[in-house]
């Protein structure tokens, strides 16, 4: 199997769509760069500085719809696309777009679950993970998960930031504390990645159609899909790079 970079993808806004790359340059102990940058805190929200968890947010496992949005980020500014709305571009540093934000939003977020309030910003992205993470999934995963669902099931389901071709499925958990080199960089994978139920929506239509995370727990005896690495070394990682492990 020829190993490569099938797919590099970041969120700009955690939860509020999801932008392909065809390159990037990566830096050491950081997130892939504009990704999770902000975060749409709720009206329920305990915020501390710095990183805080998710469910201090606005996210696609309590507001399904949120996951049929693509966004593009072009410097301090952020387009929004939806299906059901139309497109969105405004600057979430600026508090005179967050009205703006907020009433694009509405529609879309359950009224039974508390409501976004304002937008935070994170220098070192709002991921899952308590430390600044890049996560990467393998491509032969969603087809064994998919073929065992009998449904094509997308990989925009899983949020993931690097999708790696030629790795037997779910391989990717025996490499915790290894090193893999992508293009000119090289990540250390740390852990597993559980999942919730934003991976049980439609990214196309927000609804609510695929009961992965029993598929996972009945299938392989976990919720477990895709790990967390932290970059070790920093450089540039382009589509169909070459990957090794070490």
């Amino acid at each position: 199997m020829t190993r490569r970079l099938a797919r590099i993808c970041r969120h700009p806004i955690k939860a509020h769509g999801r932008e392909d790359l065809a390159s990037v340059l990566l830096s050491a102990g950081a997130c892939l760069p504009g990704d999770r940058r902000w975060a749409v805190a709720h009206e329920a929200a305990k915020l501390r500085p710095g990183w805080n968890p998710c469910n201090n947010f606005h996210r696609g496992a309590k507001a399904p719809q949120l996951m049929a949005i693509t966004a593009e980020l072009r410097g301090d500014a952020v387009t929004l696309h939806h299906p059901q709305r139309p497109d969105l571009t405004f600057r979430p540093d600026d508090p005179a777009d967050l009205p703006g934000f907020l009433a694009w939003i509405a529609p879309i977020s359950p009224k039974e679950r508390a409501q976004p309030t304002h937008i935070v910003s994170a220098q070192m992205g709002m991921t899952d993970s308590a430390f600044p993470s890049v996560s990467i999934l393998s491509t032969s995963a969603l087809t064994a998960l998919s073929d065992r669902m009998n449904t094509p099931l997308s990989a925009d389901r899983f949020r993931g930031n690097l999708w790696l071709d030629g790795v037997e499925p779910f391989t990717e958990f025996d490499w915790i504390g290894r090193d893999i080199t992508i293009g000119d960089a090289v990540l250390t994978i740390k852990e597993r990645i559980t999942r919730c139920r934003a991976t049980m929506t439609n990214p196309e239509t927000g609804q609510v159609d695929a009961d992965t995370l029993t598929a996972l727990k009945t299938g392989y005896g976990h919720q477990d899909f895709g790990v967390y690495a932290v970059v070790k070394q920093g450089g540039t990682i382009t589509l169909n790079d070459e990957w090794s492990l070490s």
